[in-house]
């Protein structure tokens, strides 16, 4: 869910790794390595969060709804430091769309990286039918507990939310890098433990998409593949525009951080 590596401008493929602030190291990632990292990333991020939802569902509610959101904003905080600086930890086709409308992505990897994304989440729906009975009790998808159109605006407005939270921790070099897994985790957190009940909380295309398709439960999918799109890319336009700045990078850089002792910008 961020994109928290530095892109060579001549090396769409090239990510740079700080070692120290005065040294970076240039690597290039084969987009196979991409591919393979957002597949296991995704398949991870589906098979804590949503096994967290069907074993509450299997136990008496033993997992509780706050419980469940821990999960899925902790296994987030955690993909995000583990393969952040390989694929960008995407995880979402809402962000990858998100990220290439300003041109922060390559448009030719978006449909690589969607099918990826797919192909983890189904993996991993079909990991915890297998590992469980399957009951219609126990459906890990996402369905509105109301209207469709509640259900829209809600998708909208916590994807934007995380999208907008993902565009100013990871995306933005005034921000604290170090910090954007933490930042993006808790964000999910925070989505899920007020909106869980009423939508879902999806926030994310491929979380509905592969349990719809592994329990054969389609019921108002079009909310999850529309609205979490819709909203990902408004909210990080939005940020894309609050952030324009004439300043040069080297004077941003150099008082961004209150962490790093900064005296500010003069």
């Amino acid at each position: 869910m961020a994109d928290n590596s530095s892109r060579n401008g001549n090396n769409p493929d090239a990510v740079v790794v700080n070692v120290r602030d005065d040294i970076a190291i240039d690597v290039s990632v084969p987009i196979w390595q991409k591919l393979l990292a957002e597949v296991l990333g995704t398949y991870f991020m589906m098979f804590a969060g949503c096994g967290a939802v069907v074993v509450n569902l299997d136990n008496e509610k033993v997992v509780t709804h706050p419980g469940i959101s821990v999960v899925w904003g902790l296994v987030v905080m955690v993909l995000v430091y583990t393969l952040g600086h390989i694929s960008g930890a995407h995880f979402n086709p809402a962000v990858t769309i998100a990220h290439a409308s300003i041109k922060r992505f390559p448009l030719k990897e978006v449909p690589l990286y969607i099918v990826a994304q797919v192909i983890g989440s189904l993996l991993a729906s079909g990991t915890l039918r297998l590992v469980f009975d399957g009951k219609e009790s126990q459906f890990i998808g996402t369905i509105p507990a109301g209207s469709d159109l509640q259900a829209c605006v809600i998708e909208f407005i916590i994807t934007f939310y995380l999208m907008f939270v993902v565009s100013g921790v990871a995306t933005d070099n005034r921000a604290i890098g170090e910090l954007a897994g933490l930042a993006v985790g808790s964000t999910v957190c925070l989505n899920v433990l007020f909106a869980g009940p009423i939508t879902g909380a999806s926030m994310n295309p491929a979380r509905s998409l592969g349990p719809a398709i592994m329990y054969n439960e389609y019921k108002s999918i079009w909310i999850y593949m529309a609205c979490p799109i819709l909203g990902a890319v408004a909210g990080t336009w939005v940020y894309h525009f609050i952030r324009y700045t004439n300043k040069p990078l080297r004077e941003i850089t150099k008082s961004a951080s209150f962490l790093k002792g900064g005296s500010g910008a003069k």
